[in-house]
């Protein structure tokens, strides 16, 4: 058992001083309350860490190394995407549980305590299955397994190469299954995170209305009757039109009325969407999986966040491309993304609850959510995902309530005041680093070594 001090913590009853968190043996909050005992660790700052949504592990060896302009005049999230593909062909097993560890340990630093991994690197070069299915799948939990990261895993439903169901080429082909193959890929990914009890879970991903077509969705999400639903939706002007062309309707829109989305389903990304689109979506306690770092870098647009969270929808952020890992950067990106657009202030901000604390708040509840996860909160029975920070710093002294929330996201020095994390319990940073750390980076560094870096 141990016992965490917070001098001060972000409860669902808001902002308390002095408080006892005691962490059982199963890495779950037995309680919360006044000091009883001797703390086995003492916080200055105390929040709930977060579950960071979408993550696709394996792109955090392409970082920085598609910022030049190529030969298409017109660069693109389709010219990136030709990159990603000539990129993966070389990954190996091995090199991408290596890859893997280091993200995950990377999102603990950064103040998350779980991670959903859409993950669908599935077969070996050129499409070919391994022995085992979920060999692939094996080596993303391995990697959550080195770094104590609580795991949500998702494998990709993939099937054709756009709507016209045109067949997989080069490095796509790692991604492909019909629908009876990947309900025994999945099933072989469940009985390994069944193995790891309920601080693991298992949802599924059909990746995109481009890349499944209406008879497989529904095959699958038969075939998967429980956890959560994640999918890309909406997030480039292209891949509107060509859903439209094919399905006679905008992706949400047609994905609205042709599936029961519900508290379920994440939909990543939804960058362009319509105004009535935006609240229909709310309306149906979906999350809206946002990742803006990445959005930006691809120049995907902007997600409608004021009218989406005016109308009650539920949002949390991930690193997707894994391009920088900052859960406070994220936050930050999506307020000023909607400052920028409208030309204001204090975009999401609410009467009661100053910008900072909406995000934060949106992020927790969201990421929970999403993740299937129960955490995101400092209560009795949840899940311990904790990150204590140090405020004796020139980023968060003298604050205090929601500002201390603001200036850890808008100041720019709120990820090196993180000192400790938890994951279920799990005490795995600690002074600000991974209790791994230099192992994980030495094995990842011999993989880039072996990696061609010229795409």
């Amino acid at each position: 058992m141990q016992i965490v001090h917070g001098d001060r913590a972000l409860t669902p009853a808001g902002w308390q001083q002095d408080i006892e968190v005691v962490i059982d043996a199963a890495g779950r909050i037995a309680s919360v309350g006044a000091q009883r005992g001797t703390p086995t660790h003492r916080v200055p700052l105390l929040l709930p860490a977060p579950v960071n949504l979408h993550s696709h592990a394996f792109q955090r060896a392409m970082a920085g190394l598609t910022e030049a302009r190529g030969p298409d005049p017109s660069d693109s999230f389709w010219s990136w995407r030709r990159l990603m593909y000539r990129f993966l062909d070389q990954l190996t097993p091995d090199h991408a549980e290596a890859i893997a560890a280091l993200v995950f340990m990377e999102m603990q630093e950064a103040g998350y305590g779980a991670v959903a991994e859409f993950h669908y690197l599935h077969h070996d070069v050129g499409g070919t299955p391994y022995a085992q299915l979920s060999e692939m799948s094996q080596r993303i939990v391995a990697a959550a397994d080195q770094t104590g990261i609580g795991m949500t895993l998702l494998p990709v439903f993939y099937q054709y190469g756009g709507c016209d169901q045109r067949p997989l080429l080069g490095g796509q082909r790692r991604f492909g299954n019909d629908a009876d193959q990947f309900l025994r890929l999945w099933s072989d990914a469940a009985a390994l995170i069944g193995a790891h009890g309920d601080a693991a879970a298992i949802g599924v991903a059909p990746h995109s209305l481009r890349a499944v077509d209406p008879g497989g969705l529904g095959a699958v999400l038969s075939g998967v009757p429980q956890g959560p639903i994640h999918m890309h939706l909406a997030e480039q002007v292209a891949e509107v039109d060509e859903v439209q062309s094919h399905f006679g309707a905008r992706p949400t829109e047609w994905l609205l009325a042709n599936q029961p989305v519900d508290a379920r389903w994440c939909l990543i990304h939804c960058t362009q969407m319509t105004g009535a689109e935006t609240a229909a979506l709310a309306a149906t306690g979906a999350v809206a999986g946002l990742c803006p770092l990445t959005e930006s870098n691809l120049g995907d647009g902007i997600f409608n966040g004021t009218e989406y969270l005016g109308q009650g929808g539920s949002i949390g952020v991930g690193s997707d491309s894994n391009i920088h890992i900052s859960l406070f950067e994220e936050l930050k990106t999506l307020e000023y993304s909607q400052r920028l657009r409208d030309r204001s202030r204090a975009a999401l901000a609410v009467q009661d609850r100053s910008t900072g604390r909406v995000l934060f708040d949106a992020a927790a509840r969201g990421g929970a959510q999403a993740g299937g996860r129960d955490c995101g909160r400092i209560e009795a029975g949840a899940w311990a995902d904790l990150v204590g920070l140090e405020d004796d710093n020139q980023w968060l002294c003298n604050r205090g309530g929601d500002a201390l929330l603001d200036s850890l996201i808008f100041s720019g020095g709120g990820q090196s005041c993180i000192r400790d994390v938890w994951s279920a319990g799990r005490h795995v940073v600690s002074g600000g680093r991974h209790h791994r750390r230099d192992a994980i980076i030495d094995n990842f560094k011999r993989v880039m070594q072996q990696l061609e870096t010229s795409i």
